[in-house]
Order: structure tokens, then C-alpha cells, then sequence
């Protein structure tokens, strides 16, 4: 969808000519590449000087154990930035950018489904999954799927002109281009809302478990005052947002205990609870039991169950 967008942006209606925009498929090799859905597809061109483009765009595959790219794709990406050049990420193509160590000073935007894949392998670096894409002055990253078009809209409108990033979301029928700030079209685990403002915030909330947010921090995230996320949350599902959090690592912490052989320090510290008593008192005040008798009368009944 990336390059349909450009590709449709660059003339009137579908008649597809290169007149306000022109793309090329790089690579190292002229071998084909085989795509996750296993479509092979042929470069059009070995590396090229990255000065000659406005932006190098890189499209990941599915994720693997080892090494994304070979060293010679990292090397010519470490030359791009290096020589000034604009680089964007789209779904696992982040993961390429991140390994060539060039998102150190840049937030990363992946897909919730990556989230915890991403800060497994690089937990030093900042990184979001409640937004469709990010796109500072030297990186763009988004989260794959259809918000490639919604990135590459941006660069048309910035590049090109409205005009023409109409044209291309028409022809792609598209009803309405999503902006930075739209929210990934996930439902977080705990709660469902409608809000999206709400429903970023309980997604940040999910994926910050282990060093849990301040609310204070949750609200700048999210562009607004504390006093406004707390309203926020009284009014959709009244409660404060630290009773709400506190749910989230509880359910993260039953999560845990299915794990028989998970032993209760792992799961209050996996949990965000500083240590394994506080972490019983609280769970005791919420279920009217101990984290320890809970496992065992989950093992109980799915013994049954069977």
C-alpha cells in the first residue's frame, strides 16, 4: 500500500505515470525476495547512492532468531544516516533499523503484535504500539498493515500537495486518512472503551507492567493533564486510572500463575509489585484469597476439565 499511494499520488486518477513521484526496489542481490506471504519480488536496482532519494524505506519480513539483514544492507543504512538521510521503518522493517543502531534518538512505533518482541531485543530504546506510525525529521517507523498508507499519505500531502493525497486515497478507497495520533484498532485485554485517548492509555498500561508509569506520565503521553485522564476515566468506567492499572498487573499476575512452575517473587516482580508480600496482600484485598490457593484451585478445576 505504501508505493500504491505514491504510485497514485503521481498522476491524475490510475494512469500510474512517475510525474510527482518515482521509487526504486533496492537491494544488494538482483535475486529475488521472497516475501511473508511468499510473493517473490524482483529488485529493480542494486544499491544506489542514498542522497539520490528523499527517503529510504525499509519493509521487514517475518521475524526470525537471527540477524534480519545481511551486513552489507546494515552497512548502506548506517551510510544513509550518516550522510543526512531520511529513514523509515515500516512493520518489521523497524527491527532492521534498530539493529543498524539508528533509532537510538528516535521514538520506534511497532505493531502491538511486535511490541514485546521489539523491547525484548532492544530494551534501551523508545518505543510505542498505541499509535499507527511516527515520523520525526530523520525517522519514520509505523505499525504495518494499513497504516502504510496513512504514512505514505503524510509524505504525499507534505511533498506533493493535498490534491494529490486525495487522489490516491480515493482510488484506494480510502474514506479518511488516519493521522500520528490515531490509536493502533486493537482492544486492550481489560476493559473495552471507545474512547481512544482511554484506549491508548490502557494499552501503554499493558505493556508497562514490570516498571509501571506514573499517571502523570501516562497523561503527557497521551497530550493531556493529569486532572484531564482522571475525569477521562471516571467518566468512562468509573474509576481512577492507578485502581485501573493495578488491575492490569493483577490480571497480568493470574496470567503468571497459570505457570505452575512460576515461583511467587517471579510473578509479583512480573507483575510490577516490589515484593512477593505486598504483592499477596493486594491480590488477597481484590480475589479474598492468596495468590497460592488461587493457583491451586485454577489447577483444580482445569483438572477437572479434562
Amino acid at each position: 500500500m505504501f508505493i500504491d499511494t505514491l504510485r497514485l499520488a503521481s498522476d491524475e486518477a490510475d494512469r500510474s505515470g512517475r510525474i510527482n513521484a518515482d521509487w526504486e526496489v533496492l537491494s544488494n542481490t538482483r535475486h529475488l525476495v521472497t516475501s511473508s506471504c511468499g510473493v517473490q519480488v524482483s529488485p529493480t536496482s542494486l544499491f544506489l547512492d542514498p542522497m539520490e532519494f528523499d527517503y529510504i524505506v525499509v519493509v521487514g519480513g517475518r521475524l526470525t532468531d537471527g540477524q534480519a539483514v545481511d551486513n552489507e544492507t546494515l552497512r548502506y543504512l548506517r551510510d544513509a544516516a550518516f550522510k543526512g538521510g531520511r529513514l523509515i521503518g515500516i512493520c518489521t522493517g523497524t527491527f532492521i533499523l534498530a539493529e543498524a543502531g539508528l533509532m537510538a534518538a528516535h521514538e520506534t512505533c511497532v505493531s502491538w503484535l511486535h511490541y514485546v518482541d521489539f523491547k525484548e531485543r532492544f530494551p534501551d530504546l523508545q518505543v510505542r504500539a498505541d499509535r499507527i506510525y511516527n515520523l520525526d525529521a530523520t525517522r519514520g517507523s509505523c505499525a504495518g498493515g494499513s497504516s502504510t498508507a496513512d504514512l505514505a499519505a503524510e509524505l504525499v500531502r507534505r511533498h506533493i500537495g493535498n490534491a494529490a493525497e486525495r487522489n490516491a486515497l480515493e482510488v484506494l478507497q480510502i474514506d479518511k486518512v488516519r493521522n500520528a495520533e490515531w490509536v493502533q484498532p486493537r482492544r486492550p485485554l481489560t476493559i473495552e472503551t471507545h474512547d481512544p485517548r482511554l484506549r491508548a492509555a490502557l494499552i501503554m498500561m499493558e505493556q508497562n507492567i514490570e516498571n509501571t508509569l506514573s499517571v502523570s506520565r501516562l497523561a503527557s503521553a497521551l497530550g493531556i493533564s493529569r486532572r484531564q485522564l482522571e475525569r477521562l476515566f471516571f467518566k468512562e468506567v468509573n474509576s481512577s486510572p492507578a485502581l485501573v492499572y493495578r488491575r492490569v498487573r493483577l490480571e497480568r499476575a493470574k496470567q503468571l500463575l497459570r505457570k505452575s512452575d512460576t515461583p511467587l517473587i517471579e510473578v509479583a516482580l512480573g507483575a510490577g509489585f516490589e515484593n512477593a508480600s505486598h504483592f499477596a496482600r493486594v491480590f488477597r484485598r481484590a480475589y479474598g484469597q492468596s495468590p497460592t490457593v488461587w493457583r491451586r484451585s485454577e489447577f483444580t478445576s482445569q483438572s477437572v476439565e479434562r
